[in-house]
């Protein structure tokens, strides 16, 4: 491969606060970013790696992603929920059903996520950012695997899902109907970074055969190349 998953960036109005809810609910200490805004390290060599960076953009409209938050043992769901209220998260309605189980919350800048109960199979051993769930379609699945080099591990009715080998986070797309896209950038999108060795650009020629498109005449003020997947969402490859 050429490129890893170094980070999901998450725009934000007060990226220390928010960091430090989203520090509070998964129980992990943050650290400055050397390049920009604030990072969430992982706890360990499969998680996700947060990165909230400042915007002065509103949010207007329902995020393409979304955590899904695993529970591991009875109890743990009701326990994420009360912690996650409490440093500053709420109750939102996106249309759940009661009999689905999953508890429907936005952070402190509106950002949704789910909390799920225990005994979800699916997410078995993920770790506790169980699966970043992304609108999207079947071929978009097809790309990220490629890109990332991570298995499918679900390819069903135009439902796809990609896991790393060294196992964690799950990413999903739900396939069709998609949401409509507003006029926004996305709030929360992909950083990766060039494997050791391997020039940026490189990277960004395998991307663009493998279905991506480049987004502007050149790199970003950090010197990341921004880019879109085939369904449009945008994401930076670093220098």
């Amino acid at each position: 491969m050429t490129c890893h998953l170094f980070a999901l960036c998450i725009d934000a109005h007060d990226p220390l606060r928010l960091a430090r809810f989203w520090s509070g609910v998964l129980g992990r200490e943050l650290t400055e970013d050397p390049r920009e805004g604030v990072l969430l390290p992982p706890d360990d060599d499969a998680s996700l790696r947060l990165r909230f960076v400042p915007t002065r953009q509103p949010k207007t409209v329902q995020n393409r992603l979304h955590f899904d938050l695993a529970s591991a043992a009875e109890g743990d769901q009701q326990r994420t929920v009360a912690r996650a209220l409490e440093l500053g998260g709420r109750h939102i309605d996106v249309g759940q059903r009661p009999e689905e189980g999953h508890v429907v919350l936005a952070d402190p800048e509106g950002n949704e996520f789910c909390v799920i109960p225990a005994g979800n199979a699916f997410l078995a051993g993920c770790g506790v950012i169980g699966a970043l769930a992304c609108d999207g379609s079947q071929q978009v699945g097809y790309f990220w695997s490629q890109a990332l080099g991570w298995p499918l591990v679900w390819d069903q009715d135009e439902e796809t899902a990609i896991q790393s080998p060294r196992g964690g986070t799950k990413i999903t797309w739900g396939g069709p109907p998609l949401m409509p896209r507003g006029g926004d950038r996305d709030r929360l999108r992909f950083d990766l970074a060039p494997d050791a060795g391997v020039p940026q650009e490189t990277v960004v020629e395998r991307l663009v055969s493998l279905g991506a498109a480049r987004l502007g005449p050149g790199p970003d003020a950090f010197g990341a190349v921004r880019m879109t997947d085939p369904d449009g969402n945008e994401f930076r490859v670093l220098a």
